[in-house]
């Protein structure tokens, strides 16, 4: 508790900082965590080096580099977010118009869908957008602090606009107590779950786990399945793509969403690699082997 209250006015002082500033901010946070920390930097390099095999080793500190420089901005635009206008949240970061016709189509329709995506881009300011700027409720799906003063701040930026979050285990329940409205689940799919309750496929050159959950309840309640990328225009701005993987998936057969999903990520995560979350631990988990089948003597 004493930390969080002696961070707190700093993290506003952040917030309400001009955007000159704020980047400038941003830039001493990239010389510290780069340069001078090297913030989890083993973990970033290695999991580059992993994805792409083919990139030599400058290549592969190129991206590095500049994948710091847009994680530094990110982390700081989030407390952004306690603060900001809705002329500037839409702003900074706009709908594409073919993402609104996705949108506005199945609200004119009355359909609730469920939107998957990937820690790519600014999730965070995606959220706010799509609540100012789409008829559908917006509910997140995520992991609750174990802090409970910065779980209370974080809840505060994502749900300033209207966002509704929905702890990670409880998203079923929840789903199913709002099919009276008209509502948006969306879904961080490149989360790491446990290896033995996981889809595994191939992402990034990697054996990697896969949440099934996202797939096992747009089955069950057969929500259109639209995949979103928010892309990196310039510093400071960016664009919401959306597209359809799905309109029936309850006619899915299994792991077919999950393997869907997980392949658009990595394609755009290919085109531009530095907007991708390479500090956090993806792969620490490994495939588990099969059980072996054993048989039992006869006995006479």
């Amino acid at each position: 508790m004493p930390m969080y209250f002696f961070v707190l006015p700093f993290i506003y002082l952040i917030s309400l900082l001009p955007f000159p500033l704020f980047y400038g901010v941003c830039d001493f946070m990239f010389f510290i965590l780069y340069y001078v920390t090297g913030y989890r930097k083993k973990v970033v390099l290695q999991n580059l080096r992993n994805a792409f095999p083919e990139k030599s080793e400058k290549e592969i500190r190129g991206i590095s580099r500049r994948f710091y420089r847009y994680f530094c901005d990110l982390l700081l635009e989030t407390f952004k977010t306690l603060t900001i206008s809705r002329a500037s949240a839409i702003k900074r970061c706009k709908l594409t118009p073919e993402a609104l016709a996705v949108f506005t189509r199945y609200a004119e329709e009355g359909k609730s869908i469920m939107v998957v995506m990937g820690h790519y881009g600014n999730w965070e300011w995606a959220g706010n957008t799509f609540s100012l700027e789409c008829k559908h409720h917006l509910y997140v799906v995520y992991h609750p602090l174990s802090n409970k003063y910065f779980d209370g701040l974080i809840y505060r930026m994502r749900s300033r606009f209207g966002t509704g979050l929905i702890p990670m285990k409880d998203t079923f329940r929840d789903m199913v107590s709002n099919k009276g409205e008209l509502s948006a689940t969306a879904f961080i799919a490149d989360q790491t779950p446990a290896p033995t309750s996981a889809f595994w496929t191939t992402f990034l050159n990697q054996d990697t786990p896969v949440f099934q959950g996202t797939e096992k309840i747009a089955r069950k309640l057969n929500y259109p399945v639209v995949y979103a990328k928010v892309q990196r225009v310039k510093r400071g701005y960016y664009e919401i793509s959306a597209r359809t993987l799905f309109e029936e998936p309850a006619m899915t057969s299994d792991g077919e969403i999950s393997a869907a999903h997980t392949k658009a990520l990595e394609e755009d995560i290919c085109k531009q690699p530095e907007y991708w979350l390479w500090s956090h631990r993806r792969w620490k988990h490994k495939r588990p082997e099969p059980v072996k089948k054993t048989t039992s003597p006869i006995i006479y």
